[in-house]
Parts: C-alpha cells; structure tokens; sequence
C-alpha cells in the first residue's frame, strides 16, 4: 500500500469539516437578528425579576413561600440584571471605540 495514497485519503476526509454537513441541516440553522436576541434577553431579565418580585410578596403575605426560596429568587434576579448591564455596558464601549476610529 502506498503511504502517500493514504496520507491523501485522510486529507480528504478531514479537509473540509463543513462538507459532512448536509446541507438541509444548515440552511434549517438561521442566525437569529441581534435585536432579537437582545429583546429575548431583556425579557427573560424582566420575567426574573417578576418571579423575584412575586416571592417577596408571597414572604411577605405568609402565603407558602419559604425565605430560601425568596433569596434564591432575587438573586437570580439580580445576577441577570448584572450580566444584562455587563452586556449594555460592552455594548456601548464598542460603539465608543468605533465612533473613536479615523478612516
């Protein structure tokens, strides 16, 4: 067997990752838009700290909700009101620096 056929052969084989794909699989994979994302994510933020809201209420009321599960409720609330203004704060540092560029 020729070394060099079979060197080939593996070459071809790993050469293109993207051609093993069926092509069906990627056209169904569409990126979603930025703004999409962005809307989702602030929904998701407001939606916790609904959730964080109603277990202080319900701690409150005395209607069932234990004091872990309140504290769990508003730190999750707060944890992703803090990656959320990460994000922004990234956001608008980027379009700082682009504004910034000279062309």
């Amino acid at each position: 067997m020729n070394p060099l056929s079979s060197i080939a052969g593996i070459a071809a084989s790993t050469a293109s990752p993207a051609a093993a794909v069926a092509p069906s699989a990627v056209a169904k994979t569409e990126a979603a838009p930025f703004s999409d994302l962005l809307t989702d994510a602030v929904g998701q933020v407001d939606a916790l700290q609904d959730q964080a809201a109603t277990a202080i209420k319900g701690l409150m009321t005395g209607s069932g909700v234990d004091v872990h599960q309140a504290i769990i409720a508003t730190e999750k609330a707060s944890m992703a009101f803090e990656l959320a203004l990460a994000v922004r704060n990234k956001a608008v540092q980027a379009y700082q620096q682009v504004m910034g560029m000279q062309f």
